[in-house]
């Protein structure tokens, strides 16, 4: 039977030793996510959560980065 979103992302940390995103950092990644798919395609929503966390930056800083891109590329 599946996980539930909660079980398997708590499962990954786990595996991974780290700790699961708190309420607000899932929430952030999900924003970021979000704008990514619906700036592009949504395929980059994934890639780009992963590029946020391969540069270091907190989910809060990725979504700000990602909605100031969006926002310039609709200009």
């Amino acid at each position: 039977m599946p996980k539930t979103e909660k079980e398997w992302i708590d499962s990954l940390a786990a595996a991974l030793n780290v700790a699961a995103p708190t309420d607000e950092e899932r929430e952030a990644l999900l924003s970021l996510a979000g704008t990514a798919a619906h700036s592009s395609e949504r395929t980059a929503a994934p890639i780009s959560c992963w590029l946020v966390a391969r540069a270091g930056l907190s989910a809060e800083q990725g979504k700000a980065l990602a909605e100031k891109l969006a926002s310039e590329m609709q200009e």
